[in-house]
């Protein structure tokens, strides 16, 4: 039985090979960046006022003092958007709103609040010598052409497009969405809502589902495998293979009994990568198949709710972003507000409640109900502690490894 980081290993070194394609800007929320984005224009893209005011030529205020004021007569005004079409004269200014142009040969501007005027307004009055180029907002100063807006891996969130949209750029390379076709195991599993106490309301698919989004993938439900359907499930994989589906999942069949035929149909393929059961908890009966020379896999995922949840998250979602080559995930680190204790040998996946604390700590409390049949303790979690190998006793005041239940926090890094 493999370690935990040992899986990892396993998983990283036959992950997919994903195409790219070319995209609009507008459906390019969550999708992963293939190449790095460079702007192809300044930013700004002339130099403009940081504040509404007047823009002058601080040469013009070199000897001026309360003693020796002179006045600057006002060409006129010029707002966002206008083209600039004042010329500079010497002793004038320019009336500016807020991003206006800065008209040639004009580089200082005074605030509004500070603006003194003559009896007519057609004149400003000013009686000290100014810091040339104050509050002016140089062409760019933010962007500047070939810089980097986006580093290749990146995942595309609002304030992306943001970006994106007001430096100009329309399309992107970006991977494509890989599909997932998911499989229910087992004859006690149903569909319906009112059920007798030896059959299970199917779930597992639909958590899958629910994460489709967030987590970068197309969802195909594959439907309901029974108990004595291991050929049924053997053809469709043979069909399955050459298909475009990049990942199939099962859930449930994949431990030791009598009718647990996942293993056995999946290890009589060709395959260049196997692997099956992992030292953790939740999902010990975890199996892992890279198909030979082809770009897909098989996750064969517990039947248990709590496990295969567990499993997608620590196994299948680190997966799809190697094979994305985005950013790898990084733990929240977050103070344990309470002992905890393992076996030694096993890697823990324990669902928490994360929080922080008057003094701005991040904290982590492992909540009552861990045994993997438990689903209350879920739904009160919003994260999962990774309590790794090695070690058994966690006291008050460690720091433990978070990763939110329902989604990456990839981007906050």
């Amino acid at each position: 039985m493999k370690s935990y980081n040992q899986a990892k290993k396993i998983l990283i070194n036959a992950k997919l090979k994903i195409k790219d394609e070319i995209i609009n800007i507008d459906s390019s929320l969550n999708r992963i960046v293939s190449e790095n984005i460079l702007s192809k224009v300044n930013y700004p893209a002339g130099d403009n006022a940081a504040f509404d005011g007047f823009v002058i030529r601080a040469q013009d205020t070199k000897k001026l003092s309360k003693k020796n004021p002179k006045h600057f007569k006002i060409l006129g005004s010029l707002a966002a958007g206008d083209k600039p079409k004042f010329r500079y004269k010497k002793l004038s200014a320019v009336e500016v709103m807020t991003g206006a142009l800065i008209p040639k040969g004009f580089d200082t501007i005074i605030p509004i609040e500070k603006i003194r005027f003559d009896k007519n307004k057609k004149n400003i009055l000013l009686n000290e010598k100014l810091i040339k180029y104050s509050h002016i907002r140089f062409a760019g100063s933010d962007f500047r052409i070939k810089d980097i807006i986006l580093k290749k891996g990146t995942q595309i969130n609002s304030n992306h497009i943001l970006a994106l949209k007001t430096l100009g750029i329309q399309k992107l390379k970006v991977k494509k969405i890989p599909s997932i076709i998911f499989f229910s195991t087992g004859n006690e599993i149903s569909e319906k809502t009112d059920i007798p106490n030896w059959k299970v309301r199917n779930s597992n698919s639909y958590y899958v589902k629910s994460l489709a989004k967030k987590f970068s993938f197309n969802f195909i439900d594959g439907g309901i495998l029974r108990d004595e359907e291991e050929k049924l499930f053997k053809n469709k994989l043979n069909k399955l293979i050459k298909s475009d589906i990049a990942l199939i999942i099962t859930s449930g069949a994949v431990s030791a009994g009598k009718y647990d035929f996942i293993p056995n149909v999946v290890k009589s393929l060709p395959l260049q990568s196997y692997l099956k059961s992992v030292a953790i908890r939740p999902g010990k009966p975890f199996m892992f198949a890279k198909i030979k020379n082809k770009s897909k896999a098989i996750f064969g995922l517990p039947g248990n709710p709590m496990s295969s949840a567990a499993c997608f998250r620590f196994f299948v979602y680190p997966y799809l972003c190697h094979s994305l080559q985005t950013n790898e995930e990084k733990p929240l680190k977050a103070v344990l507000k309470n002992n905890f204790y393992k076996k030694k040998e096993f890697t823990r996946f324990i669902k928490c409640k994360l929080s922080t604390n008057q003094k701005g700590v991040q904290e982590v409390e492992v909540l009552k109900g861990q045994e993997s049949f438990r689903i209350k303790s879920f739904v009160n979690a919003n994260s999962w502690g990774s309590f790794p190998s090695g070690k058994s006793k966690f006291k008050k005041g460690d720091i433990i490894d978070c990763f939110p239940a329902n989604f990456s926090n990839k981007n906050f890094y």
